[in-house]
């Protein structure tokens, strides 16, 4: 075999290989003899078919497994007796190949780069400790009882922050409106819902009531198909209900699970005290990653940011479309809770600065993942645009050039994050056991009740899933190490405090370095 580098350009190299025909030749040879001692042709006995007769029959096949045999084998031996690290499975191109001729090809491979060895001595980060208040504690127990509100049937008029229960259908014209038909939806007037005009023309409405509501769509709203168009909701009040007082006692515990009052005191706290922490390591681990960024920038292979790049388009086009969908499904969507269940809390914005992480009810998080859905709606329509004229297509295309632009930024930041980590966990040792392993696929599995065995089929029968469980792991355990190696001070700060911090997801690529590699296999 001949091996000659014609190309070295930073971390791509470029080989070319020539295996002589004979060594080819001696492998097709004796694969056709593994063939001929277990074959069975009629007329022969096994093991003594002719080699005319095998080759005739067998040899194009063999040739091919023969050839591909022999590139896999070859370029392998190149890389290892050069000792180069491939950064992505190599690329081959056959560049001449005939039967009795010597095979030639190219080998393009793009290798890992010299990383530094990282001090972690002076990363210049602290770690902030949350202590939480009890008048944040009460706050959040007031929350949950608002949620918790009972109500009432009421003969007379509706009112602002009553329940109405409707048989509701919606039209633009002769077609209706998806999503927007259905048997008793509730209705929580003053809740800003996501149809503008709707709560305010069932004000003073009686339950058998019938009423015919006359919308009309913003031009910008999150729904493009029902953007600027006008549109007939047919409602038949059934009942209105009316909330009585929120009360904050035993029977509150009760009805979330817990057996009293204290009880629900002090898994509020518990609860808290642990998003916060969760804030405050998120908060960390990207002012490390941020340091690292700055401390060390060497060059890293585009092939790894090409996968990286794609794989964060590709999310970033799924979500866009999840949201364009998903709002469309919204226009006629009405709060679907028991009226007894129902709430204002389930239509109150997110919750102040003043709240902790887990201050907010599930009924709010709800609400409040709406309305981040429509405005992320709004902004994906605006960027879909839609184009009507050339202007308004350019200005699209010149939004997705620029949205690629800073993804591809963080897609370089991600995967030079991730090299340096994984070297940090090479040379260091540090490795995910099985049990952290398991235990990452119990929590996934326990993610789906009801289809519990089915997903534990699933990371069973998916060596690429599990690997996706043990990227983040192993990120976490080296970030460990390096907080550890770096004596991170400590600081006590309020809730305010640690709320007002920047958002450390503001720009997208928050605290997740890369996972090109994850734990290092070598």
């Amino acid at each position: 075999m001949e091996v000659t580098e014609t190309s070295a350009d930073g971390l791509k190299h470029e080989f070319r290989i020539v295996v002589p025909a004979g060594e080819l030749e001696d492998k097709v040879v004796t694969r056709l003899d593994e063939l001929g001692r277990t074959i069975r042709l009629p007329g022969f006995r096994p093991g003594k078919v002719p080699m005319q007769i095998l080759r005739r029959r067998y040899g194009p096949s063999v040739l091919g497994e023969v050839l591909e045999s022999t590139v896999q084998g070859s370029s392998a031996d190149t890389i290892r007796e050069r000792n180069l690290r491939p950064a992505l499975p190599p690329k081959f191109d056959i560049v001449s190949f005939s039967e009795g001729a010597d095979l030639e090809y190219k080998m393009m491979v793009e290798v890992l780069p010299d990383i530094p060895d990282p001090e972690f001595g002076e990363l210049d980060i602290e770690r902030l400790i949350v202590e939480v208040p009890e008048e944040n504690v009460e706050a959040a127990v007031q929350r949950i009882a608002e949620q918790q509100r009972k109500t009432e049937a009421v003969e007379r008029p509706a009112e602002d922050g009553d329940i109405l229960v409707v048989d509701i259908e919606g039209k633009t014209g002769e077609e209706e409106i998806p999503g927007a038909a259905g048997k008793d939806r509730q209705i929580a007037l003053g809740s800003g819902g996501l149809i503008p005009g709707l709560e305010e023309q069932l004000l003073g409405a009686t339950a058998g009531e019938h009423r015919a509501v006359h919308v009309t769509f913003p031009a910008d709203y999150a729904a493009t198909h029902l953007a600027g168009k006008e549109a007939v909701f047919e409602v038949d009040v059934k009942e209105v209900r009316q909330r009585l007082p929120a009360v904050v006692d035993d029977e509150l515990a009760v009805a979330v699970g817990l057996e009293n009052l204290a009880e629900l005191r002090q898994e509020v706290r518990q609860q808290m005290e642990r998003d916060y922490a969760t804030a405050s390591r998120l908060r960390l681990k990207r002012a490390l990653l941020d340091k690292l960024a700055e401390r060390y920038d060497f060059p890293v292979p585009l092939g790894m940011v090409d996968v990286e790049f794609d794989n964060i388009w590709a999310q970033h086009q799924a979500e866009r479309q999840q949201e364009q969908e998903g709002a469309g499904a919204s226009a006629g969507a009405t709060e679907g809770a028991s009226p007894d269940e129902a709430a204002p809390a389930a239509s109150e914005p997110a919750a102040s600065e003043e709240a902790g992480p887990s201050e907010t009810t599930p009924a709010q998080a709800s609400a409040e993942e709406g309305a981040a859905a429509q405005a992320g709606g709004e902004n994906a329509a605006a960027a879909a645009g839609e184009p009507q004229d050339a202007e308004r297509a350019a200005d699209a295309e010149e939004g997705e050039g620029a949205v690629k632009a800073e993804y591809r930024r963080i897609s370089e930041r991600r995967v030079r994050l991730g090299l340096l980590l994984a070297e940090v966990g090479r040379s260091n040792n540090i490795t995910v056991t099985q049990d952290e392993l398991n235990q990452a696929i119990t929590r996934e599995v326990r993610r789906h009740p009801g289809y519990e065995r089915q997903a534990l089929d699933f990371y069973r029968q998916n060596p690429e899933a599990v690997a996706s469980l043990r990227a983040p792991i192993f990120e976490d355990k080296v970030i460990d190490f390096i907080v550890e190696m770096a004596k991170v001070p400590e600081r006590r700060v309020t809730p305010q405090e640690l709320l007002s911090l920047p958002d450390p997801d503001a720009d997208g690529d928050a605290d997740k370095a890369a996972e090109p590699g994850g734990e290092p296999t070598a």
